[in-house]
């Protein structure tokens, strides 16, 4: 193409998605051969495709990466010329081409990952001799993110005595039968391409999902780093609802409650102050609002990289722009929580405060949603809320539930929190009259910014066990530490437990594996105490990390899962004989008739095996059945564990 001068004029460009561009590099690496290019989507069997606009379609043009690099050009008939490769990225030297690979690692076993390896597989790699670890790191091929996976790998590799890794972007098509059929036969494909004649192990396919004790250490942190727990999770709370459905008003509300609660940091990306911010300039049509929508979900999707807390409450009327959203955030390891405001256009043109329904119907304004522009509602929302004639507490309380019951979030309901009294009503979202003075206005706030709730103060260290490592006398109490993750749930209520049962007759302390310093014990566990624990203890209670110090101290040390116990042993490996599960514990010493002491120094010898079954499964933030089952579980088995350790002269 040139223009009448005869400079030639540069191609159009475009950037294929994340999936695409996985495609596209092992495609011009040879990878998928025979396949050359890109399958036309017009087949129906197509497989391996690029979504162009139509404006694009059917012209030559340059294929460029999420910074413009231009990577391959395109003829008009689909054939690639590759113009460069990706030049950065974690661990890019590990993205070798198939003809690389075989040069460096010709003659290995070819083994293909997507996911964490067990200790149990690699243990049956280990026998295959010098392997190549091909992980496969494609958009949507594996649970964990590229990195993470590629961290994993390698840590298994350095468990085994003679392996290397290679990067491949072999991406997933799709969750239908038949998308996952044919990507099942282009990943044998793929992997026979690189293996080139020399012999490749599969793994078995998993038949349940492995527990965080099945994973050698150093792997099993990287994959709980990667899969936090809900309420460890970065989260993105999408209000959708139309204009004057009371959605900001909620989330404010929210965000509010958030902070007060202390624990999450949050940012708030209200629609009509990303509006005059972020997207200043850009009209109401349909093209418009949908860029402003995706500009909110990317901010937001980064902040839940991070782990922390965004909360967005544009109209967002459209489905597929929401779909966009929930996978940026999901891609970036983050939650997406939608709320969908389900008030009716009825009440929300009743309330109007803006005015903007009338100006609608005046032909005032174009493309409103609602009036002139369709709201397409969705089907996939985790809570639906209509807040007509209703309180701001009572609504909210429909999202506080559904956080709860999703393990994201654990709040007051408006029955627990102090609320104004009768003569200080609170204001309902949905007004009988038109007049602003009786809508409840969200407070004041600077929407795209984070805000950061006080931290709590730290305890100084455990209050016990405190005396000197040495030697301990015969008649001296044991000292037993409990051990969970965080330190404000399932150890602790072992330590009020053990303290309620019996006194000073044991020295008692409780401490975590991944400890924010300072966070105060879980109430949601907290109601299932033995009702004469005195709150003192509660209130005085801070987390506080583990130490070889305090686990040199203990006399026993006792943990709620099996992946505490490897930890610590990890740490401290002299340790060995005095760390168990709880659950463990219980198991090794049923039947014995040794007390105090003489019993730990037996049970080092006797120890019965630790299993999952034992674990006292974490039930931080998820609702309060979680929390119960764990209490209930501590109990039971707390009955069985302390009264062997305590001296018959203890008992008085």
């Amino acid at each position: 193409m040139s223009d009448t001068s005869g400079s030639p004029q540069p191609l159009p460009q475009h950037c294929p998605s994340p999936r695409e561009l996985d495609d596209l590099e092992l495609l011009l690496q040879g990878a998928m051969a025979p396949r050359d290019r890109f399958d036309d989507p017009q087949n129906p069997d197509a497989l391996v495709t690029l979504a162009l606009p139509e404006e694009l379609q059917g012209q030559a043009l340059e294929l460029v990466d999420p910074e413009g690099l231009p990577l391959a050009r395109m003829a008009p008939d689909g054939a690639l010329t590759a113009l460069t490769h990706a030049q950065y990225g974690p661990f890019r030297r590990l993205h070798l081409s198939p003809a690389r690979a075989r040069e460096a690692y010709a003659g290995r076993a070819w083994v293909p990952v997507d996911d964490a390896l067990t200790t149990d597989e690699i243990d049956r790699i280990r026998r295959r001799g010098p392997v190549v670890l091909l992980a496969l790191v494609g958009a949507g091929t594996s649970t964990l993110s590229r990195v993470a996976l590629l961290r994993a790998t390698l840590a298994a590799a350095d468990a085994l005595p003679d392996a290397v890794v290679v990067a491949v972007p072999l991406a997933s098509h799709g969750d239908s039968d038949s998308a996952r059929t044919a990507d099942a036969r282009l990943r044998d494909q793929v992997v026979a391409t690189y293996a080139a004649g020399d012999p490749v192990w599969p793994l078995p396919e998993r038949r349940v999902a492995p527990a965080p004790s099945d994973f050698p250490a150093a792997v099993a942190e990287v994959v709980r780093r990667d899969r936090p727990a809900p309420g460890e999770q970065g989260l993105v709370l999408f209000f959708t609802g139309l204009s004057g459905s009371g959605k900001s008003t909620l989330a404010q509300a929210l965000m509010d409650l958030i902070l007060e609660h202390g624990e999450r940091s949050v940012t708030s990306l209200d629609g009509d102050v990303v509006r005059r911010n972020l997207s200043a300039g850009l009209t109401f049509s349909k093209a418009d609002r949908e860029t402003n929508i995706r500009r909110i979900g990317w901010v937001a999707a980064e902040i839940s990289r991070h782990g922390g807390l965004a909360v967005c409450s544009p109209i967002a009327p459209f489905a597929q722009t929401r779909a966009e959203v929930r996978e940026m955030v999901e891609s970036a390891g983050g939650a997406f929580f939608l709320v969908h405001v389900a008030t009716p256009v009825e009440e929300c043109e009743r309330r109007d405060r803006k005015g903007l329904y009338a100006k609608a119907r005046r032909g005032e304004i174009p493309e409103f949603t609602g009036i002139s522009s369709p709201y397409e509602e969705p089907d996939d929302a985790d809570v639906r809320v209509d807040t007509t004639g209703r309180s701001i507490p009572d609504a909210l309380d429909d999202v506080i539930r559904a956080l709860a019951a999703s393990g994201h979030l654990d709040l007051p309901l408006s029955s627990q929190r102090r609320l104004p009294d009768v003569a200080d009503p609170v204001a309902p979202i949905a007004p009988t009259s038109v007049t602003p003075a009786t809508a409840p206005t969200p407070a004041p706030t600077a929407e795209v910014t984070s805000t950061q709730a006080t931290p709590p103060q730290v305890r100084p260290a455990p209050t016990a066990p405190t005396r000197a490592a040495q030697p301990a006398a015969d008649d001296e109490p044991l000292s037993v530490l409990f051990v969970c993750t965080a330190n404000v749930c399932r150890s602790p209520f072992m330590e009020f437990t053990a303290r309620q049962m019996v006194g000073t007759s044991l020295d008692v302390a409780s401490t975590g594996t991944h400890v924010h310093p300072g966070s105060v014990f879980d109430r949601v566990i907290g109601e299932f105490l033995p009702a004469d624990v005195p709150q003192a203890w509660l209130k005085r209670f801070r987390s506080h990390p583990v130490s070889s110090e305090l686990v040199e101290i203990a006399d026993l040390v006792l943990t709620a899962e099996a992946s505490h116990v490897e930890r610590l042993v990890n740490d401290n490996p002299r340790a060995f004989r005095k760390i168990f599960t709880l659950g463990q514990w219980v198991e090794t010493v049923a039947g014995s008739d040794l007390r105090g002491r003489a019993l730990i120094e037996w049970a080092g010898d006797n120890r019965a095996p630790a299993t999952p079954e034992q674990d006292i499964p974490d039930p931080y933030r998820r609702g309060r059945g979680p929390a119960r089952q764990a209490a209930e579980r501590i109990d039971e088995l707390m009955q069985v564990a302390l009264p062997p350790l305590v001296l018959d002269r203890n008992l008085d």
